[in-house]
């Protein structure tokens, strides 16, 4: 029989490293490559009956064994052995006996070697595969730390200790760039039977990667005092969260940012940087789109039931504010609500001086006892309104050539209207 022994020493070590490192049972893999060297041992040796390869596990020594029938004549030597042979293995075998043989054949370890190594890689990706499977089917919606160890095109393989996983170039945030050694946090977001069976699927652009920050970090959303109604995120950019609370003592929001905003300081600081809004959720629909797209003031809202929309106008000055940088505000609601927002700006359209004037003159020719004539004359001559006609004496007015034979019946006119609609300090008609 020949020895093999760099090749015993190596496959020890790679069995102590996978049962060491990877938690898979040494029996199950010596069992695996026993399977592969039976089927090289058939081939190297031929059609022997119940023939066994076995493999000592403290020396990684190979050797086949087969059983054979003692008989006086051998015919054949696939099936049959001598007495003579018999009894140098067992002292008392008889004729018709069977006696189990070694008939490790020469060379059969370097076949044997290359049989197991396949066999063994085989059985360990699927063993790994596995236990892959079992260990984290139940850890999905987790946060795990890992380290990443490379990449594939824009995918990144991240190393958690005992089994790689995948973050997909669809699950990186656009705008953080990670360095081969770093050692990141990222949310398990699925394990999938791929075509190479098991994979974990990581992420750091999911919303719920926020949702389980904040889980982590407020002890009121753990333990279901709180409730994430919504979420909304640009990964990298700016994220949009729905909170509430039954609790009326507990102020959702406050809770969340935490004491001098250290809560959610940690929560961007692991986000780098990206920006967090915390919103009050709200039932009424009008209330939450406030609240989302706050601080930008609202003046006036349309909504359409039947299409889930809203139309919203602002002041020319908040509609950037409402709107956001590319839109990002208004989309970011839009998603959080689960309503179409629009917003358009609120056109005030500025009175010219003319109208100003027509207008004043207007005002004053209500008042009985004031034609429209002298209402003109009393405007184009600075005295715009009620208030200002009842700061006058009758004096100043018959200074005007237009007016002077009028101007007590003016001054009487103005008094009497102020008297009837109340007080002075309600005259105004500017």
């Amino acid at each position: 029989m020949e020895r093999t022994d760099l090749m015993n020493a190596d496959f020890l070590a790679v069995l102590e490293y996978w049962e060491r490192e990877k938690g898979i049972s040494r029996d199950a893999l010596i069992g695996a490559v026993q399977e592969a060297l039976l089927s090289a041992a058939k081939k190297a040796i031929g059609p022997v009956r119940s023939l066994r390869v076995e493999i000592d596990p403290k020396n990684g020594d190979i050797r086949a064994f087969a059983q054979l029938t003692v008989s006086e004549k051998v015919t054949n030597k696939q099936e049959q052995i001598s007495m003579f042979d018999a009894r140098r293995i067992k002292p008392d075998a008889v004729i018709g006996q069977e006696v189990e043989v070694e008939v490790t054949p020469a060379g059969f370890g370097r076949i044997a070697s290359q049989y197991a190594k396949q066999s063994l890689m085989m059985h360990i990706r699927r063993a790994e595969k596995q236990l892959i499977f079992n260990e984290f089917r139940d850890r999905v919606g987790d946060i795990v730390s890992g380290t990443v160890r490379r990449f594939e095109r824009s995918d990144v393989i991240i190393d958690l200790g005992r089994y790689e996983a995948l973050m997909p170039n669809r699950e990186r945030v656009p705008t953080e760039e990670y360095q081969i050694g770093e050692r990141i946090r990222c949310f398990v977001k699925a394990v999938e039977n791929g075509a190479h069976g098991p994979e974990i699927i990581l992420s750091r652009a999911d919303p719920q990667f926020v949702i389980k920050l904040f889980k982590l970090e407020v002890t009121e959303l753990s333990d279901g005092t709180i409730e994430v109604k919504g979420i909304a995120r640009e990964p990298g950019f700016r994220t949009k969260i729905a909170v509430y609370t039954r609790d009326q003592k507990i102020d959702p929001v406050g809770a969340c940012v935490g004491l001098r905003g250290q809560r959610v300081k940690n929560i961007v600081r692991e986000l780098n940087n990206e920006k967090v809004d915390i919103i009050p959720w709200s039932s009424d629909v009008k209330q939450f789109v406030g609240n989302a797209l706050s601080p930008a003031k609202l003046k006036s809202f349309d909504l359409d039931e039947v299409n889930h929309r809203v139309k919203i106008w602002v002041a020319e000055d908040q509609l950037s504010l409402a709107i956001g940088k590319r839109g990002q505000n208004a989309r970011l609601t839009s998603k959080l609500t689960g309503w179409q927002i629009d917003i358009e700006a609120e056109h005030i359209v500025a009175v010219g001086f003319d109208e100003k004037v027509a207008q004043a003159v207007e005002a004053l020719a209500t008042v009985p006892g004031i034609t429209q004539e002298q209402a003109d004359v009393l405007v184009h001559n600075g005295f715009l309104s009620l208030d200002d006609l009842l700061q006058v004496d009758v004096s100043d007015l018959e200074q005007i050539e237009a007016i002077k034979e009028h101007a007590g019946t003016i001054v009487e006119a103005a008094k009497a209207e102020a008297a009837r609609r109340g007080s002075v300090g309600q005259t105004s008609v500017a």
